[in-house]
């Protein structure tokens, strides 16, 4: 008889397997409420707020991931001021990655898979909103990348402006993200 091959289960398999397991009872209490467990909701009121930029230092952006910081910070109290709540958790922002284009609205990355926009690049920030509890407990958190397209001339390319606005920019998305 010749050796059959397993094929790779699809996402229907795999749902309809996991679906007689729980039916049948071959999943525990505990794991089967695990797997079916609301996702936390993100508190909506915080007691304080602060910026982690000890990635972007540890990979050498030194004085620019102060920069960052500054008006991340700066952006998080003027955004999330109606929402300070002494019992509340702290909001932390802890950024992970920067990427500034070398392309300026000059030219340089005209096929990026869309129509119109600028001929310019763009320019991106990553990483997370944490809720964080007294003891230091992770409440809850947020990933997020922000993008913003650069809007420059290719003779003045302004680094830390573009740093400035796109930390500010993460900050506005993450208040249209978390607050609802």
């Amino acid at each position: 008889m010749d050796d059959i091959a397993m094929l790779p289960l699809c996402r229907r398999s795999l749902l309809k397997s996991l679906t007689i397991a729980l039916l049948c009872g071959a999943i525990p209490g505990a794991a089967r409420a695990q797997l079916f467990a609301p996702a936390q909701p993100f508190p909506q009121y915080f007691s304080s707020f602060a910026v982690d930029v000890s990635v972007l230092k540890a990979k050498g952006l030194g004085p620019f991931a102060d920069l960052l910081a500054a008006s991340a910070l700066s952006q998080l109290r003027v955004s999330f001021g109606d929402r300070i709540d002494p019992r509340g958790p702290r909001l932390v922002v802890r950024l992970t990655s920067l990427y500034q284009s070398p392309f300026t609205n000059g030219g340089g990355n005209r096929h990026r898979g869309g129509g119109g926009g600028s001929d310019g690049g763009s320019d991106s920030l990553e990483g997370e909103a944490l809720a964080v509890g007294p003891r230091g407990e992770i409440l809850a958190r947020h990933p997020q990348m922000a993008v913003l397209d650069v809007d420059r001339g290719p003779t003045d390319p302004d680094e830390p402006g573009r740093a400035v606005a796109i930390a500010s920019h993460y900050v506005l998305w993450l208040r249209r993200q978390l607050i609802v």
